[in-house]
């Protein structure tokens, strides 16, 4: 039988959503997104949960980002085809927003593309001192479909959407992207009792901090901005640029490593 690709559990008051496709870097398949959105449901819906945590298994990565193998073997190139895919992964990284409580990413290793679009949706994000965060898709002539990184960490986005550049976890902790920063071994004993210390707080109070700072962001435009992103992101992915033409000519040819092999080369002269 195959392994459940989420675990979810609870402990006390704290509901632990882990992504469990270790061997995939916890690659967001669409049963994978549908899984989480269904748990992010239950949680919020159990008056005995007052926070949650979602983290990756396996030590590596908490997401490499979408499943590009699978998006290959199942998706059409017109963009009527990429707005319905995208419009998915935007429903899947909002549950969390969408979601009454509070959500803390527990963050160890690889947070990248999707995974770290996911990740920025949630209301608090630790991480191991080991950990590394990327608009990796920027490499590959992808758009990023939850454009919520400007909200954050504002102006030093461009940098990072521009480039796909990988930043350290201390990196990380000083542009705002995070909060805190953990040795690994640490992480997960320090990231609970953060939780644990927020499920104390009355579950009413919770609830309506959360709904001022989500309503403090969308009122800055965030829903209008949210919407740009998937749109942009449709056009993007639906474009046959030289450079994304080039990839799949070679990965055709020699294969999917090849073809990362030759997009990191493109960039790693000027590193």
């Amino acid at each position: 039988m195959a392994a459940k690709v989420l675990k979810y559990k609870k402990d006390e008051r704290v509901a632990v959503l882990t992504l469990n496709r270790p061997d995939n870097l916890n690659a967001l398949s669409i049963e994978l997104c549908n899984d989480v959105k269904k748990a992010v449901a239950k949680a919020d819906a159990d008056d005995d949960i007052r926070v949650l945590v979602v983290t990756g298994t396996g030590g590596r990565a908490f997401s490499a980002g979408y499943d590009i193998a699978e998006g290959d073997e199942g998706m059409k190139e017109s963009a009527e085809e990429w707005w319905y895919r995208l419009n998915h992964d935007f429903e899947f990284t909002k549950c969390v927003w969408n979601c009454s409580k509070p959500v803390i990413a527990m963050i160890d290793g690889y947070c990248v593309a999707g995974g770290l679009e996911f990740a920025q949706m949630c209301d608090v994000r630790i991480c191991s001192d080991d950990s590394k965060f990327a608009v990796i898709e920027t490499h590959f002539s992808a758009g990023v479909a939850t454009m919520i990184m400007p909200f954050i960490i504002g102006t030093r986005a461009r940098d990072l959407i521009y480039t796909g550049d990988v930043i350290d976890a201390e990196e990380a902790y000083r542009l705002g992207l995070v909060s805190k920063v953990h040795p690994k071994a640490e992480l997960k004993t320090e990231t609970m009792k953060l939780a644990k210390r927020m499920s104390m707080v009355a579950l009413e109070c919770l609830k309506w901090n959360k709904r001022s700072i989500n309503n403090a962001y969308e009122s800055m435009g965030f829903h209008p901005a949210m919407n740009y992103g998937v749109a942009a992101c449709t056009l993007m992915d639906s474009f046959e640029t030289p450079e994304y033409k080039q990839f799949d000519e070679i990965r055709v040819k020699k294969g999917f490593k090849a073809a990362l092999k030759w997009r990191e080369e493109q960039f790693s002269k000027y590193s």
